[in-house]
């Protein structure tokens, strides 16, 4: 794309934004809304929240969803399970079209359930199902911490040691990414070992997005399941699960789909597991077929397709926002939010390298079909001066997130950024490095 460093480029963009609407559907941190009526000349002031990628901002429809459920419950109380425009027993359904288009899945495909680790625990109760021969389970070597710790204990609880039965694939030597083709190639040398493949789809520390179909083909070729943890994937990039013939994937509602902090998350279960009830899992009441569920059954009977995998109700309060973000998504579709997040990552990548060469490094890949919408960066000066830098520009409300032991990490979210706000923070940033 045709950039340019001046800030009526920017503006111009964001005139021309066809999607510039939406960012009216969310409130904005007050440093940030401040700062929509500055003039122009002081326009540095008015900062930007770019950590989406973190805590996705709270759309405007939220708190009225939110309060419909609260006067349900004090007006109703239990008969808001049957009796209310929006019955707490089947609230969860609502949640599923939109899901499932994200996702590039069949509804029957999906469900909205739990949170991330939660669901990370119960998709590979079944799906790593190690054998002497075939035990090992295979994670990257900067997996988040959550993510290590639910294989860690996934292994143990089978018998076998993390140090022998945790394979870790990670970049070469003097390299910040992992090359899809290593993984691919271990894959092919090892597979014969392998149980499980779980890796992210976008990597949360450097924002690499993976190859996930050629991951997906590779595991499958090799007699593994495959499976995504797709925290920093869901709502950011386009996703085809049941074409790439994943086998699970999990995912939580709170970063780009703006559900609210601990908000109600997700499972992929590809179809060719929706009646496969031999898989072991772990069984709960919402799990077990609808039309004898309330007869109380001793026989667990669970549901065809991914509701099979519940445990129990969903928690409502914590699943009302998404009704707010979900339709937002539907509105823009995934294509222009798409094409509005390369246009954006892509612009902040442009006025990095032109103002800030030799003071900042990228670490996600520069190929737009390889990364979302964030950018690790990492400030060639000393820690302290780093993160000092960080500070400031938090203190004046340019929101991003640090992470151990130098990498800050932005990402201009097409739902709501706009250019002229990534022109800004290149901007304050320059101005902590001078």
């Amino acid at each position: 794309m045709s950039y340019s460093l001046d800030r009526t480029y920017a503006e111009r963009q964001d005139l021309e934004d066809p999607l510039a609407a939406l960012r009216l559907a969310f409130h904005l941190p007050r440093a940030v809304s401040a700062g929509e009526h500055a003039a122009v000349s002081s326009a540095a002031a008015s900062g930007a929240y770019l950590c989406g990628h973190s805590l996705g901002l709270q759309p405007r429809e939220a708190a009225r969803v939110l309060n419909e459920e609260l006067e349900r419950w004090a007006c109703s109380a239990v008969e808001g399970h049957f009796h209310s425009p929006r019955p707490w027993l089947s609230y969860h359904e609502r949640l599923t079209p939109a899901l499932a288009t994200l996702a590039g899945a069949a509804p029957q495909e999906i469900v909205a359930m739990n949170t991330l680790t939660v669901n990370l625990h119960l998709m590979l109760i079944s799906f790593y199902r190690p054998t002497p021969e075939r035990y090992k389970i295979l994670i990257e070597r900067r997996a988040f911490s959550s993510d290590r710790y639910a294989v860690a204990s996934q292994v143990l609880q089978r018998g076998y040691d993390p140090s022998s039965a945790v394979l870790e694939i990670g970049p070469r030597d003097g390299e910040d990414l992992i090359r899809d083709e290593d993984i691919c190639a271990l894959i092919e040398r090892e597979g014969a070992r392998i149980a499980t493949v779980l890796l992210p789809g976008v990597q949360y520390l450097s924002g690499q997005r993976f190859d996930m179909q050629a991951i997906a083909t590779c595991a499958r070729r090799a007699g593994c399941t495959v499976g995504f943890d797709l925290a920093h994937a869901m709502g950011n990039v386009p996703l085809h699960l049941h074409d790439w013939n994943v086998d699970f994937a999990a995912w939580c509602g709170y970063k780009y789909l703006n559900g609210g902090p601990g908000a109600i998350g997700g499972c992929f279960v590809h179809e060719r597991h929706a009646r496969a009830f031999e898989l072991p899992r772990l069984a709960g009441w919402w799990g077990h077929e609808k039309a004898s569920r309330f007869e109380m059954p001793e026989t667990f009977r669970p549901l065809p397709g991914a509701e099979g995998w519940q445990l129990s109700n969903p928690p409502i309060l914590a699943a009302a926002p998404l009704l707010a973000s979900l339709p937002l998504f539907e509105r823009a579709g995934m294509e222009a939010l798409r094409r509005k997040s390369i246009s954006l990552t892509g612009y902040l990548e442009f006025l990095l390298q032109r103002r800030l060469a030799g003071s900042v490094a990228i670490l996600t890949p520069s190929a737009s079909q390889a990364r979302g919408c964030q950018l690790s960066l990492r400030l060639l000066r000393p820690r302290a001066e780093a993160h000092a830098a960080f500070e400031t520009l938090s203190a004046a409300g340019f929101i991003g997130d640090w992470r151990e032991p130098d990498v800050i990490r932005v990402a201009p979210v097409p739902l709501y950024n706009t250019h002229v706000e990534v022109w800004e923070f290149v901007a304050a940033l320059e101005r902590c490095l001078t």
